[in-house]
């Protein structure tokens, strides 16, 4: 029996891929790796060869999975106690963990495969291998020395020696659990001599004695163990973490003397494995002290938290109380400007409302102080008319500018398309902003506005906006502050020309999330020039989309409206509203109301308000929802855009959910859409078209990242070159069989192809996010149902995979000619 040739380990993958990348990392050590790519193959091999150290399986193969290989291979008697981990990409179904650990498995990784950790565990079971393989050598010596007192004195002298020599601790133990010899590594270990060790319980030198207990009964059980961490304890106290592996020795007719445990340094892996905990403790550490060094400032940072909670809930309910009377303004305005006006009184009125627009977006942003600072702005992608509606912003200021005897100057490039997707209101706070300070801090002179192109590709351009006045100016050491929350230029700027400050920093948090820069230039005395460029997507689809909406208001009618709101002038908005619309409507005052009327009459959709006298809009969503088991559609209208709980809306049976000022067309649409309207449905078809042909001409962001590949393959580029192309030429087949597969609804196939993909994510740098899109794929198909969005889950797997080949096929050509 040869101890000292390479040891032998069994990888059984049904993708050549996965063997690849564990020869890979096998390959520093001395072992000598078997591949076999499945259970069928495996088991060919071990008819021949049975002196393997450890089997490596994956749980997934076709034909014969890892569960029904690793019960024959249990079946072949010298391959009963050989240690078989399985390799996984799930460990979310206990039952079939359960069902390995049944089979025969010893252990489970999960894919992606942690190289340190498998190392770590080969390691542990190729020493347990040859422990084994020792202690089979000492038997076929004992077997010849068998034969007389000497041989047998001889035998146990070179066994001695041979346990003495290890550096690892050694114990004998009786079927009792008692101690009947040890090596003297296990005397330094524990501190106590070799004489008042033996015939003493194993289990007493622990810190938990009945899992060491458990650790003697399993070898005795089952005939070895493996990988079993304990807690030894020195007689001085000290603590030292192992793991143990063991097995029981028998006499030559079979009968079980005893077992021989060995312990094994697990320092690294226990770094590895509690690097996260230790920097955790380290963490609450440093917070402890830090709270103790500042213990004498906690009362100021309470009441601080007091006054931030409280601030908080002023603008929440400031919020509410403004929007409440803004839902009213702009929404009359709206119905005015329905009407017949001059062109001079339809400017006018266009003013108001994008005041109106840029008061409701100041109350939920600026408020809301938290908010921005934290940058949870949301931004718009819609179709407008840039040059007008520049234009009828600036109106606003025409009024103030003549008071001040100032001249205000537009210059506008005409090479800019008349229509652009972006966020109009957004770009109408940016300049409001910055022209309504040109206006505060100039006393005579101009102010310019300008818009020119930059630069122009073919489905978007960058357009510079500048605003210039002749103004006091900032002093240089003050342009790197002003744009920070409460700043202005100087401490009497704002005695002199109010306002708060916040106006810049406010301006910077709108231009930047939209991937645009602001720039200050100013010469103090003769004027500042503030500038910012923004990107906007070229469209056609505006006069379209009017088309289509003037059709939908001519075409739909019969429809009964319930409007559930307890103001007079917000009932009396959305009776104009809907009388616009054509539709009948009537009015409740309250919830308690609403539910008499419903009971009473027919209604096909309710518009109901949420903060509400007597009964609340949840309370009697959730009265006709549970109560009257009515499933008539219900949209809530609230003021409240600050605190309201969307999530509490679906819950009580909400189908939607409308911001006040309500947008007449927005509000004709939700209305419409909930009742399934064709025409609408046709509008829903051209919007998705058109943003779906906007999103297709964007540049795609790169989807692979080789730097794990690079590191697993040590730069080789050969072995990047296999690895490369492996991938290339099985997703495409593997995408293919599920398309197919979830057609045919041939779920154990589809469950299989899905699998397959799964390591592939993280070998090629995928995002995390498509790996789990596979998962899901496979629990779908572990349903063995057609689950709501598998499709788009598909899809979405496809295009990723097909954008990976292409990337990684420009990088096998790259590779190839470097």
């Amino acid at each position: 029996m040869k101890i000292n040739c390479p040891v032998k380990i069994l990888l059984v993958d049904d993708l050549p891929e996965n063997l690849f990348a564990l020869e890979i990392i096998l390959s520093n050590e001395n072992y000598l790796c078997v591949k076999a790519n499945s259970g069928n193959e495996a088991l060919k091999i071990l008819l021949h060869q049975q002196d393997f150290a450890i089997i490596l399986i994956d749980v997934q193969m076709p034909m014969m999975d890892g569960f029904e290989t690793v019960e024959l291979i249990r079946q072949i008697e010298k391959l009963k106690h050989v240690p078989i981990i399985f390799l996984t990409a799930s460990m979310h179904n206990s039952q079939q963990i359960f069902k390995g650990y049944q089979a025969g498995a010893v252990d489970y990784m999960i894919k992606p495969i942690s190289p340190e950790i498998l190392k770590a565990k080969v390691a542990v079971f190729v020493d347990l291998h040859k422990k084994n393989q020792e202690l089979l050598v000492q038997a076929e010596q004992l077997k010849k020395l068998n034969t007389d007192l000497t041989a047998q004195k001889l035998l146990s002298e070179y066994s001695l020696s041979l346990i003495e020599a290890s550096h690892d601790p050694l114990f004998a133990i009786s079927p009792e659990g008692k101690i009947t010899d040890m090596n003297n590594a296990s005397v330094k270990v524990t501190g106590i001599g070799r004489p008042k060790l033996i015939g003493t319980d194993f289990f007493d030198y622990f810190t938990e004695p009945q899992k060491a207990r458990e650790v003697y009964q399993k070898v005795f059980e089952k005939g070895f163990v493996a990988d079993s961490p304990l807690i030894l304890r020195h007689k001085n106290g000290k603590l030292i973490h192992v793991l143990f592996n063991g097995s029981v020795y028998k006499d030559d007719k079979r009968n079980v003397l005893g077992a021989v445990i060995v312990a094994r340094d697990v320092t690294n892996q226990k770094r590895i494995e509690t690097e996260l905990i230790e920097a955790k403790i380290f963490a609450e550490l440093t917070t402890e002290i830090a709270e103790e060094a500042k213990i004498k400032a906690e009362n100021a940072t309470i009441l601080a938290e007091n006054a931030v909670k409280a601030k908080q809930q002023f603008l929440s309910n400031m919020s509410h109380e403004i929007r409440t009377p803004m839902n009213a303004i702009i929404g009359f305005t709206k119905v005015v400007l329905k009407t017949d006006l001059t062109a001079k009184q339809k400017e006018y009125l266009n003013a108001i409302k994008m005041s109106g627009d840029a008061l409701i977006v100041l109350i939920n942003d600026i408020l809301d102080l938290a908010k921005v600072d934290a940058g949870k702005m949301t931004f718009e992608k819609t179709p407008f008319k840039m040059k007008s509606s520049i234009s009828a912003m600036l109106h606003l200021f025409e009024t103030k500018i003549l008071e001040k005897n100032l001249r205000l100057v537009k210059e506008y490039d005409d090479n800019i398309p008349d229509v652009l997707i972006g966020d109009p209101v957004r770009l109408h706070q940016i300049i409001l902003n910055l022209v309504s300070n040109a206006v505060k801090f100039t006393t005579e002179g101009k102010i310019t506005v300008s818009v020119r192109l930059l630069h122009e590709e073919e489905d978007k351009l960058i357009i510079e906006f500048a605003v210039t006045d002749t103004g006091i100016g900032i002093p240089e050491e003050k342009i790197g502050k002003i744009f920070e929350n409460f700043q202005q230029a100087s401490s009497g700027t704002s005695r002199l020309y109010g306002g708060t400050g916040l106006g810049l920093a406010i301006v910077k948090q709108l231009v930047e999330p939209q991937g645009g820069s602001i720039r200050v230039k100013s010469i103090v005395e003769e004027g500042s020039t503030f500038s910012f460029t923004l990107s906007f997507q070229k469209t056609n689809s505006d006069a379209e989309l009017e088309n289509e909406m003037m059709e939908l208001d001519t075409e739909i009618k019969n429809i009964k409206v319930l409007v559930v709101e307890d103001i007079p002038l917000n009932q009396l908005l959305m009776k104009t509203l809907l009388d616009d619309f054509g539709f009948a409507r009537d009015i409740a005052e309250n919830g308690k109301i609403a539910v008499e009327k419903l009971k009473e009459n027919y209604y096909d959709i309710i518009l109901m308000d949420l903060q509400m006298p007597e009964m609340n809009g949840f309370e009697a969503t959730e009265y006709i929802r549970n109560t009257m088991k009515s499933k008539i559609p219900i949209i809530a209208l609230t003021a409240d855009v600050t605190t309201v709980d969307l999530a509490k809306c679906k819950a009580v049976g909400m189908n939607d959910y409308i911001a006040k000022p309500v947008d007449d067309k927005l509000l004709y649409s939700k209305i419409v859409g909930i009742l399934k309207k064709p025409k609408l449905a046709k509008l829903t078809a051209k919007i998705n078209e058109n943003l779906e042909d906007t999103n297709s001409s964007m540049k795609k962001i790169k989807c692979i990242d080789l730097v794990y590949l690079n590191q697993r393959t040590k730069s080789n580029p050969t072995l990047m070159m296999e690895m490369i192309s492996l991938y290339l030429s099985q997703t495409p087949s593997l995408i293919n069989t599920i398309k197919q597969s979830l057609e045919d609804e041939n779920w154990p196939l589809l469950g299989a192809a899905a699998h397959k993909m799964i390591p592939s994510f993280s070998i090629m740098g995928i995002s995390t996010n498509f790996e789990n899109i596979a998962k899901k794929i496979q629990e779908f198909a572990l349903a063995q149902e057609k689950s709501e969005g598998i499709e788009d889950l598909v899809k979405q797997l496809e295009e990723i995979c097909l954008q990976a080949c292409s990337e990684l096929e420009e990088e096998l050509n790259l590779i190839k000619n470097t």
